[in-house]
């Protein structure tokens, strides 16, 4: 057979060169192991078949050398052109999926979040997850071995599940590591991929927990400062922003991070010195709203949003609803001094219990004796309170924490709050007992706002979270007692931390005042004996506020430096002195150690007689 080939012997190996070739491609597109050996087997296979289809067995057929050589090339083409085509299908990914998937996650980019002096609190970092498209998937068990062998943690039941439907697209973790990323890569396996996204994180960990609440995995706002953004529309903007290439200026909070961990340290030693359950501060410009500090205890680290579902993780100054003891005196006695019905001078029995009906009010310390309204105010007595309130009358006590802001709900920019909890019927006993702080419970940031507005002049603000200046602040506020009210208010503080309850956190140089309170805790219907809420209200500097500190304990516990007692004046109190010597250098406040007593705040205005 000079000048001749046999068919069959040309084709099969032109056959045979293109099976070989189409078995490289598939290796080189990224099938691996006995993946890219799979196209050998259906290439040879397919070169037979169309041997005996097109020629037969190539005998008598008088097929010259070069016109077989020509036909075996044209057939290697061909077949190469739709093994490509098929290994461009099988390894292919869903683009419009992916697009898509990639997009929505582009999108939801957060604005940077940084306290009042511009250090990061919350920013956006990019990261890769891992996809995959089960209905692009050679070899499931092989992919659930690879995968497994470089994420070992992955339940390999579940995976194997996801990856055995014919979806077009699932996710098979979020937010891989660098490392898991490379050790996927190298492992080659067809039909997964990755995507970059927008993760949130939060350098300061647990320090701000409950003031800026935390993002989901999808980049969306759940809880605090950070719900509101999402809500208000800040988070669309920053994500329009992001689309056009650009960043969202940072949004600035009226929080200050070095006076934040001041306070949540203080807070942390004294929760545990005092062995109490939970504790909560929080610290208020008193002329702008400002909330400058916030802190709950127990708190959770934004970056593990499950610890936030813990049930004593919540934000306590906000959510919580507490009786709030005697630190609500002070609003009585606003009360009084500002209907212009009593002055410091007027004068109140305290000899003996105030009865009424089958219940008897008596103070925890007695005097047994008439007492002034500062006296009063000092000795914290609940019968010189009660006799307040009894003599503006029970619609007129109601009226005036209305007006205060104790009897609605708060809301603030933070989603998180509570409702009151305000008797149904409303009577002259309710009116005795809640003027010392029992039989209502509130939010312990509605007492900020109200103690806020006795010192600053008479102006009740909304708190805020966000920056404010003062100007602002007025613009959004209610006049709600005189300004003499006021200055009385201040002077009766100041004198409570030079010789009443507050003796503890009369810091040198600070000028502090304030009230203490200590409620006892509602256990199974009842009031307990041995369960307290401590709390207490202070301000600083007296002469010309600035800053409102609120500190509460959650059943502290009497120590032997105590001398058996657990009440405010012997924990809060100097838990709270303590965040006034921390902070006030931080928040810019100048001792004054020549500072007049309190009786030269009163400026002129008569005082009654004070004896401790």
């Amino acid at each position: 057979m000079s000048g001749q080939l046999s068919a069959q012997s040309v084709l099969d190996g032109a056959f045979r060169n293109g099976a070989i070739a189409g078995a490289a491609l598939g290796r080189g597109l990224g099938f691996a192991g006995r993946h890219g050996w799979a196209f050998t087997k259906v290439s040879y296979r397919f070169s037979r078949r169309a041997v005996r289809l097109l020629v037969g067995s190539g005998e008598g057929l008088g097929l010259t050398t070069g016109r077989l050589r020509l036909a075996g090339i044209a057939f290697t083409c061909v077949y190469l052109a739709i093994v490509g085509r098929l290994a461009y299908y099988a390894i292919a990914p869903d683009m419009d999926t992916i697009e898509r998937v990639a997009k929505t996650s582009a999108a939801v980019q957060r604005p940077d979040i940084v306290d009042r002096n511009g250090t990061v609190l919350a920013t956006d970092v990019k990261v890769s997850s891992l996809y995959a498209e089960p209905r692009n998937i050679i070899d499931v068990d092989e992919a659930v071995d690879l995968l497994g062998q470089a994420l070992p943690e992955v339940d390999k039941k579940e995976l194997r599940a996801k990856l055995s439907t014919k979806k077009g697209f699932v996710w098979i973790k979020r937010e891989i590591t660098p490392r898991e990323q490379v050790a996927i890569f190298r492992r080659g396996i067809p039909g997964v991929g990755f995507v970059q996204e927008n993760k949130r994180v939060y350098p300061n960990g647990a320090e701000v927990a409950h003031i800026l609440g935390f993002a989901d995995i999808d980049n969306k706002g759940i809880a605090g400062i950070e719900k509101f953004f999402d809500t208000s529309g800040m988070t669309a903007a920053a994500g329009a922003e992001a689309a056009k290439g650009g960043r969202m200026p940072p949004i600035h909070m009226a929080l200050d991070l070095k006076v934040q961990h001041a306070v949540r340290d203080e807070l942390i030693a004294g929760m545990k010195k005092f062995k109490a359950i939970a504790a909560s501060a929080a610290i208020a410009d008193v002329d702008t709203g400002e909330i400058v500090a916030l802190v709950s205890l127990p708190d959770y680290d934004p970056n593990s949003p499950a610890d936030a579902q813990k049930p004593d993780a919540m934000n306590r100054i906000n959510t919580g609803v507490f009786e709030m003891g005697s630190t609500m005196k002070a609003l009585t006695i606003a009360m009084g001094l500002d209907s212009g019905k009593m002055s410091l001078q007027s004068r109140f029995d305290a000899r003996s219990n105030l009865r009424y009906g089958r219940f008897t009010i008596h103070d925890f310390h007695p005097t047994r004796r008439v007492l002034s309204i500062p006296e009063v105010f000092i000795h914290s007595s609940n019968i010189g309170t009660a006799r307040i309130a009894l003599s503006m009358g029970v619609d007129a006590h109601k009226a005036f924490l209305k007006k205060m802001g104790q009897l609605d709900r708060l809301q603030t920019e933070l989603p998180e709050s509570a409702r009151p909890l305000v008797p149904y019927r409303w009577g002259e006993l309710n009116t005795i007992t809640i003027s010392f702080g029992h039989g209502l419970a509130i939010a312990p940031i509605q007492s900020v706002m109200a103690v806020s507005a006795l010192v600053n002049g008479g102006w009740l603000m909304k708190p805020t979270f966000l920056q404010r200046n003062m100007q602002e602040a007025r613009a959004v506020s209610t006049k709600v007692i005189k300004d003499q009210t006021s200055t009385q208010m201040r002077y009766l503080m100041r004198l409570n931390a030079e010789k009443g309850s507050a003796k503890k956190a009369d810091i040198p140089g600070y000028q502090v005042g304030g009230k203490t309170g200590t409620a006892e805790k509602v256990i199974g219907g009842r009031y307990s004996k041995t369960k307290n809420l401590t709390a207490f209200t202070a301000v600083f500097p007296m002469d010309k506020p600035r800053y409102m500190l609120l500190a509460v304990l959650d059943e502290p516990k009497a120590l032997p430096e105590t001398h058996g007692f657990a009440t405010s004046g012997w924990n809060v109190v100097p838990v709270g002195g303590k965040m006034v010597e921390r902070v006030a250098p931080l928040l810019g406040v100048q001792p004054d150690y020549d500072a007049p007593p309190a009786q030269a705040l009163l400026g002129g205005i008569p005082t009654g007689s004070v004896q401790e």
